[in-house]
Order: C-alpha cells, then structure tokens, then sequence
C-alpha cells in the first residue's frame, strides 16, 4: 500500500502545480480546499506528509496545525508549512509550536519540495517497517509466552500422572513411598510419631463379578473419595494398586491406641452402603475393609520403610484372617 500526502491550499491552481510536481513521488496524493476539509481527511486516513497552506481564509495553516496536534492518533503527522510570507524567526517559532516540522517557500522550487516529500516518505517507510518488525516481534513473544505456558501444562500433567492414580487422582505407589520417607526423616528429626495403615476392600471381587469392572472403578473412587474426606490435611492416603490403599498418619501422640479408634471410624465409614452410577443405572453395594496399622517410633533403621510396610501389610492380613471389616494394630 503507498504512503499518503495531503496537499492542503485554498487556491486551485496550486493544488494542480503540487499535484503535478508530486506525481511520480510513489505515494497517493490527497487534496483538500481548507482547514475543515483537510481536518475531516485526517480523520478517516492516515497521512505519511501534510503539505499545509499558511495562509487561507477561515482557518489558517497555524490553526489546522494546532488542532491536528490535540489529536492523540495525528499529533505525530509531519507537517510541512507552505507559505509566500516572508518567513521571520516569530513566524518560524510559531509554525514549530503549531507542530509543523519544516517551511517551504512559495513560489516553490521543484527541487527543493521534491527533496523534502522524498526524505519524509523514506522516514516514513522505515518507521512503518520498523513498526511492523515490533509487530511481529510482539506477537512471536506471545506466542513463545503461549508456548512455554502450554509446555509447562503439559509438564506439571505428566508429572502428575507420573505420581498420581489415574482412576482416584490420588498418588500413586512411587508418590507414596516418597512421602514415607519423608515422614521418617521428619520423625527422626523431631522424635515425633507418625503410623501407616494398609487397607484391603473386602467383597471387592464380589462388586466386580456381579456388577462389572465399571461398578468396581466406580466402587474405587467413591472409596478414595471417603478416605479423603475423613483425613486430615497433612495425612496421605494412595491407591498401591487394585483395592489395596495405604494411609501415612502424621503427628501421632504416643497412644497407639488413638490411631487404632481413628482407623475403626474409617473401617465404618467404608462399610456403609454405596450407591453406584453406572451405565445410567443406580446400584447400592456393600463391602469391608481390612486394616493394618504400624506405628512408626523415631530410629535410624535403613529399612525403616521395608520393615514399617511389612509390619502394616501383616497386621492387615491378620485382620483378614481373623474375620474382616476390622482394624488390627501391629506389634
């Protein structure tokens, strides 16, 4: 698209020998009669050169000028003040503080005013090209900034994926021997106690058999669901692995009997029924768990954790064999 000059000049006959003399400049060339014509122009285009009469009746060029410079879009429009007066230093100092950027004397030299639109439109092409690498600029630096956002999304997914069951949301395996190791570090740097609690679902295989796989996911989430509501914030509660869950219970007194009362409300609290939704059908179910708790006492044991697992993981199969639905509390 070329760039665009407006020739403003109350007289005829100078519009045309402008016109003529700027024919070949490679910009478009607008015109216009006064000061209002030559307002309502800038309003709707965006001039690269105002070439403005001084002298014209109703609104001289000082006031097209100062009226121009009010305007936030058009107050960086040069503006190149054509005059037949004798350009004193006041007249000069006036045009400046109008906003017009050079003088061009009447009658006019064709060389000189071909010289001065060349300049202008040059700056011109520059500063839009310039402005259109900043563009550019700008929006590559949006899109990078989309980019990494999304990249780092996508990250933080796949690292909660890697820590976290993808039925339950809740964390799995890797997360949870993580956070036992950190409970042990902590209660051997603070003799605090902590205990954990391995928990199987008894009847589980019932639900699946009778109902299907998608009652038993369902089954596993209203399970996990449960156990987290009746934790603490600062408990873990993970999903080992089909309908095996284990629970970190942190800052214990030195009651193991208080861990034991906590994890028999949760045993009730997983025998009471549920109502499944699957396939658009409600189906109610019912089914135990078997729990078995280790307290944890502050030592500096290598396999603290191997053997804190095994103690919980034994003490949960002797709830199974003593009954189910129950709560046994290891050595």
């Amino acid at each position: 698209m070329l760039p665009k000059i407006l020739i403003v000049d109350d007289t005829a006959a100078n519009l045309v020998a402008m016109h003529r003399l700027l024919a070949h400049c490679g910009a478009e060339l607008f015109e216009a009669r006064s000061g209002n014509e030559a307002l309502a122009l800038c309003l709707d285009h965006e001039f690269a050169l105002i070439l403005l009469d001084v002298s014209m009746p109703d609104m001289d060029g000082f006031e097209v000028a100062a009226l121009l410079s009010e305007a936030e879009h058009l107050h960086d429009t040069p503006i190149i003040f054509v005059t037949a007066a004798y350009v004193d230093d006041m007249n000069r100092l006036k045009g400046y503080r109008s906003g017009a950027v050079d003088y061009i004397a009447k009658p006019i030299d064709d060389v000189i005013l071909q010289s001065k639109v060349r300049v202008f439109l040059e700056l011109y092409t520059a500063r839009a090209n310039l402005q259109h690498a900043l563009d550019e600029l700008a929006e590559r630096n949006q899109q990078l900034t989309q980019e990494i956002a999304e990249r780092e999304l996508m990250e933080a997914m796949v690292r909660h994926q890697a820590h976290h069951d993808a039925l339950t949301g809740l964390p799995n395996r890797i997360l949870f021997h993580d956070r036992l190791h950190g409970a042990i570090l902590r209660a051997n740097r603070h003799l605090t106690r902590f205990a954990l609690a391995c928990i199987d679902i008894d009847g589980f295989k019932r639900v699946n058999d009778n109902h299907g796989h998608a009652a038993g996911d369902a089954l596993l989430q209203e399970i996990a669901a449960r156990l987290s509501a009746h934790l603490r914030g600062n408990d873990t509660v993970a999903r080992l692995g089909g309908d095996e869950f284990a629970l970190i219970l942190e800052d214990l007194g030195n009651d193991p009997q208080l861990v034991l009362a906590l994890c028999t409300k949760l045993c009730a609290t997983l025998g009471e029924p549920y109502v499944l939704s699957v396939n658009g059908d409600a189906i109610e179910v019912r089914v135990g768990a078997s729990i078995g708790i280790a307290p944890y006492r502050p030592n500096e044991h290598p396999d603290a954790d191997v053997r804190l697992m095994q103690a919980a993981d034994h003490a949960m199969y002797e709830a199974k064999r003593s009954g189910k639905n129950r709560c046994v509390l290891a050595d």
